[in-house]
């Protein structure tokens, strides 16, 4: 079986194994393959693993030997999978994998933003703690997070998690949900998306870009926020007006974001989020942890083996 890996460096720079997948078949790896080498790297191959590379009906129609794509990620939307059915290619992703590691960084961001860690260790490198004549100082409101109204946008599996260790934290929890099942975290309140812009000290994003949520976060939205709230946003970039946003956080409609996806990525230099106020931004990590990648490999490689013995598994567009 000939596997091609089109864009394998970010799932593995060279601390995990390829090595299950190579049990499979005759494996290749390219660490990044742009979009004029796709279908000549892919020619030949049966399948394709493909994290961000896409797989449009044009390049599809190229490769008359591919039977399955894996994607190396929860969201597929870089795969035509309606096209992909229509040739009989079974396209598989996988989900669940960085459930822990993305609900950590949400209180990474939100940490960040209350404490401001970073600045303060910064302040005292510089000398001002050495030469201030209080035995403490802060440069910016620190703020507790017990008592505050987390607001959860999405409670599926990662915003059940996030809720979770907001608990932990002592916080009220309120949030939303598609289908208006009941999340099965006990002492979380269902509310509408209107309530919880009102009531949350904090939102945090946690539902699929759709043609509904797309913008969720424009203007109206987030004069509907407390002046001391805190937005975080690990699930899509294109959940938020970032334009509006960067104006909101400029002229203090709310108190500060934490971001770890944008519209772009990696951004254009004059994304106004680079330069707005008590904005944190992270590079996309939110999967990234060892442990979470590891377990993606893992998932990956098993997606291949069952597809192989005839039963695949975690398929998106059933054929």
């Amino acid at each position: 079986m000939n596997i091609i890996v089109l864009d394998g460096y970010t799932l593995n720079p060279g601390d995990l194994s390829w090595e299950g997948l190579e049990a499979l078949g005759t494996v290749t790896v390219y660490d990044r393959t742009p979009a004029e080498s796709i279908v000549e790297r892919a020619k030949g191959a049966r399948v394709i693993l493909t994290n961000k590379t896409p797989l449009r009906a044009e390049v599809l129609k190229q490769l008359p030997e591919l039977q399955y794509i894996g994607v190396l990620a929860t969201g597929y939307d870089v795969v035509d999978t309606a096209e992909a059915a229509k040739l009989g290619i079974t396209v598989t992703n996988v989900p669940a994998y960085s459930t822990a590691s993305v609900a950590q960084l949400v209180f990474a961001l939100l940490l960040e933003l209350c404490q401001q860690a970073g600045l303060h260790n910064e302040a005292v490198r510089k000398g001002e703690w050495a030469g201030c004549p209080d035995f403490s100082f802060w440069k910016t409101p620190l703020v507790e997070l017990a008592g505050k109204t987390l607001g959860v946008v999405g409670i599926g599996g990662i915003g059940e998690k996030v809720a979770e260790i907001g608990q932990a934290f002592g916080m009220n929890v309120i949030a939303t949900n598609r289908s208006g099942k009941r999340p099965a975290l006990e002492g979380v309140r269902l509310v509408s998306i209107g309530e919880l812009f009102q009531e949350a000290d904090v939102v945090t994003l946690h539902c699929p870009l759709t043609p509904e949520t797309e913008g969720l976060i424009q203007k109206a939205t987030l004069l509907q926020m407390k002046k001391t709230a805190f937005l975080i946003n690990t699930g899509r970039g294109k959940l938020i007006r970032e334009s509006d946003l960067a104006d909101a956080l400029n002229e203090g409609v709310i108190a500060g974001a934490g971001l770890d996806v944008l519209s772009s990525e990696p951004p254009a230099a004059n994304n106004p989020l680079l330069s707005a106020r008590n904005c944190i931004i992270t590079p996309h990590v939110g999967w990234a942890s060892f442990e979470a990648r590891g377990r993606l490999m893992d998932v990956a490689v098993s997606n291949v083996a069952a597809f192989a013995a005839g039963s695949p598994v975690h398929v998106v567009n059933r054929l």
